[in-house]
């Protein structure tokens, strides 16, 4: 009767290096990372630029004036009629480079040409749509949130569109700072060591671990900055035009999917700066328990070579006719 093969325990020893297919895991990992935030931080600076299809319905804030004349005052649809013929629009989108104007019953029907460091200025535009003579009593303090809307909107523009570079090149050399012979895999074991050269740990973390390390945290921290000041501003907005303070029948709401759609490329971004940030510290602090073994190693090698040695030293010159201990 055939015997069945016996199947024996694997070596408890250290292995060097990765294997290949965990090396490109690893390296499509954080390229897919990149890969998808870009793709949402496009489709941001890509909202509202046109009238098509998904960009028509990413933008930043949507103002609706159809029933900006109040209910209560007599004859209001008949005025609101009135004033949309003076050149009202029923609705204005805000996006990062322009604005986007429209009626319920057609949609959009013009989008202003998109400016760098684009900043929404509600009240210029309404009162230069309006014939010479019409005048709307818009909210006082819209006024002086102006200025800061100004300089928060050119810092959001640039963050985004410098995030969206960064996210880019990233998707191509963020496989290079994963090694297939990563420092911390480097085993007590000199033999192993000798098969399987190591990186010198210095060199990795100071020439590719800390400069992806730094660029990946600059990339984070740009879009999660340029998200969250781009949710304050217009959430500010929306509750400045919303608010019960003013006899006005105005609406306003958020986005939904421009926000969305930033706060997945900050996420990626988050996560994609954490597994950059574990392989730093690996390179650090990983195999710090091997490399004391190997210094321990050496230093006991050495003593007993030096322990050795005396009693050959003694063997010789006993036989040459020197005797260590010779009194006259």
């Amino acid at each position: 009767m055939a015997k069945l093969p016996l199947f024996q325990k694997g070596s408890g020893r250290p292995q060097a290096g990765r294997t290949r297919s965990k090396v490109i895991w690893h390296r499509l990992l954080r390229s897919f990372c990149y890969l998808i935030a870009w793709i949402f931080l496009l489709l941001v600076c890509l909202g509202s630029l046109a009238n098509k299809p998904v960009l028509r319905d990413t933008y930043f804030l949507e103002i609706n004036l159809a029933n900006i004349i109040p209910l209560s005052v007599p004859n209001a649809d008949l005025i609101d009629t009135i004033a949309r013929s003076i050149g009202l629009h029923d609705f204005y989108q805000v996006g990062l480079w322009n604005f986007c104007e429209g009626y319920q019953d057609q949609g959009i029907t013009h989008c202003s040409t998109p400016k760098p460091l684009y900043w929404f200025n509600p009240v210029e535009i309404i009162l230069s749509e309006l014939l010479s003579g019409a005048t709307i009593a818009l909210p006082a303090n819209i006024t002086s949130a102006l200025k800061i809307a100004r300089i928060a909107s050119h810092w959001m523009f640039g963050l985004f569109i410098t995030a969206t570079v960064l996210t880019f090149i990233l998707v191509f050399l963020s496989p290079l700072a994963v090694s297939s012979r990563p420092p911390q895999t480097i085993s007590a074991d000199p033999a192993v060591n000798q098969s399987h050269p190591q990186h010198r740990r210095r060199t990795f973390v100071f020439l590719r671990a800390l400069p992806f390390l730094l660029l990946t945290f600059i990339t984070a921290l740009f879009t999660i900055v340029a998200s969250a000041v781009a949710t304050v501003m217009f959430i500010i907005f929306r509750n400045v035009f919303t608010s019960s303070s003013y006899d006005l029948n105005i609406g306003a709401w958020i986005g939904t999917r421009m926000m969305v759609f930033m706060w997945i490329a900050s996420g990626f971004n988050l996560i994609a700066f954490i597994l950059q940030l574990g392989s730093c510290c690996a390179s650090c602090c990983g195999g710090r328990k091997a490399r004391k073994q190997l210094k321990r190693n050496s230093a006991n090698g050495s003593a007993a070579t030096t322990a050795s040695v005396s009693p050959v030293r003694e063997k010789e010159e006993h036989e040459n006719g020197h005797s260590p201990a010779t009194t006259d």
